[in-house]
């Protein structure tokens, strides 16, 4: 994958996963089970995002490509 898709991929993850913890919170009143699968969900996306942010920045830039 290319840097620019990482990077796109990865606040995604974040943004999307940290709104499904918060919709998993506040489902969570009426539906336990339901909210308590959102909020997992959105961490573990939320956590796969920081991964990505990580591999994100150990990749090689464009202008870093030619240096030796």
């Amino acid at each position: 994958m290319r840097p620019g898709q990482v990077e796109a991929a990865a606040w995604l993850l974040i943004y999307g996963g940290l709104l499904a913890a918060v919709l998993g919170w506040f489902v969570s009143d009426r539906a336990w089970a339901l909210g308590l699968g959102f909020m997992l969900a959105g961490a573990a996306c939320a956590v796969a995002g920081g991964v990505l942010v990580f591999v994100r920045a150990r990749m090689k830039g464009p202008s870093q490509e030619n240096e030796p």
